[in-house]
């Protein structure tokens, strides 16, 4: 578990690259803070947030399901779900 002052500093920091990565369309970069997001929320006990966070973010994949981002999030949203 992360400590509650580091928690909140890497979610602002994982909330600001999801944004650079929005603005600059890098959709990689989107789906990688959005995992390391959803991790820290699973691990604080928001496993549905987390669920909401990713999601959308993953269902935009139409190809390429092979590559480690790619399957981590889908296993992270395949935990999360359970």
């Amino acid at each position: 578990m992360v400590p509650e002052p580091d928690a909140a500093k890497a979610e602002a920091h994982f909330e600001r690259a999801m944004e650079v990565a929005q603005a600059q369309q890098a959709k990689s970069w989107e789906l990688r803070a959005a995992i390391s997001m959803a991790r820290l929320w699973r691990d604080q006990g928001k496993a549905q947030q987390a669920r909401e966070l990713l999601a959308p973010v993953y269902g935009w994949v139409t190809e390429g399901f092979d590559t480690l981002d790619l399957r981590e999030a889908k296993a992270l949203l395949d935990s999360l779900a359970s």
